[in-house]
């Protein structure tokens, strides 16, 4: 048997050389930002304020994450961010697919007047200031549900998902209505099992956007005990907040230089706050990208 071995031009070979030189540059400069916190965390404060890291640590010292995590304020920050992602996420997706489901099917006759509403809520809004106002209004400032209720839903993912339904054969609806099945045992035994792509897909990025929210919790929540854990990292990062040099039991427990480990505990914030959704997302990936095609193409 002879193999018949593709002869490549010199134009492909010049352009595969260079897709492979782009594609490694990429993964280059998307790579290197973490592996640079992730080794000014791990190396001594010494050559931390010395700024003499800048691939592999030098020095290792791991005083900076023994002090984080004997923080209180840390750990109180990572249950408030937890309670978010489970408690918002979880209303999130079950909303979305309460609202998108309907809107695919045929024999709702108001699925284009609903959708055309949810579509404009995608341009307009009423503002910072009348948001604001609604939320004191219902009692909700300074409570856990300002953060998780205001942003139950996203226009988008509705429409992603109704997409995604509306791609379903329409022949195992019939079938389910013909053996007596209600609309909610469609939904729950039927398109449920059959949308673990989408559902994935929705996970991730109400989760992710759960995760890293900030903005809605410093307008609404004056409590530092509600405070989320990337509000706590906008204290210690972008406003150089000196928590970590004063009266900080967590600091005073180990024998270390305060000077020379706060510019460190910075970087080490950054990967406990970032580790937590760089673990979970391999295990969704493979839903990810089938989901997503799926949801924006078909329909």
């Amino acid at each position: 048997m002879k193999v018949i071995k593709k002869c490549m031009s010199t134009g492909d070979k010049i352009y595969q050389g260079l897709s492979y030189g782009a594609t490694f540059f990429v993964l280059i400069i998307t790579i290197y930002p973490f592996i640079y916190v992730m080794s000014m965390s791990l190396s001594s404060s010494t050559n931390v304020l010395n700024q003499s890291v800048w691939l592999l640590p030098k020095g290792l010292s791991l005083d900076s994450y023994r002090i984080i995590f004997r923080d209180k304020a840390v750990w109180t920050s990572y249950y408030n961010t937890l309670w978010y992602v489970v408690v918002g996420t979880s209303i999130s997706v079950i909303m979305t697919i309460l609202t998108a489901y309907p809107l695919s099917r045929q024999k709702f006759f108001l699925k284009n007047y609903v959708m055309a509403f949810i579509t404009f809520t995608m341009f307009f809004g009423g503002g910072l200031i009348p948001a604001f106002i609604n939320i004191n209004q219902l009692g909700l400032f300074n409570t856990r549900w300002a953060i998780v209720i205001p942003s139950a839903v996203s226009a988008w993912y509705i429409i992603i998902a109704r997409t995604f339904f509306k791609s379903l054969p329409e022949s195992l609806f019939e079938s389910a209505n013909i053996d007596g099945a209600t609309d909610l045992q469609v939904l729950v035994k039927i398109v449920i099992p059959l949308s673990m792509p989408i559902l994935s897909v929705l996970v991730l990025f109400y989760a992710i956007s759960r995760w890293n929210e900030y903005f809605s919790a410093m307008l609404y929540l004056v409590n530092k005990d509600l405070h989320p854990l990337q509000l706590y990292l906008k204290r210690v990062l972008i406003e150089n907040s000196n928590e970590y040099m004063t009266n900080n039991p967590a600091l005073e427990a180990t024998n270390v230089n305060a000077v020379g480990v706060t510019e460190q505990i910075k970087y080490s914030l950054i990967i406990v706050a970032t580790l937590p959704v760089i673990c979970v997302y391999p295990f969704l990936q493979k839903y990810f990208v089938k989901g997503m095609m799926i949801g924006a193409i078909k329909g």
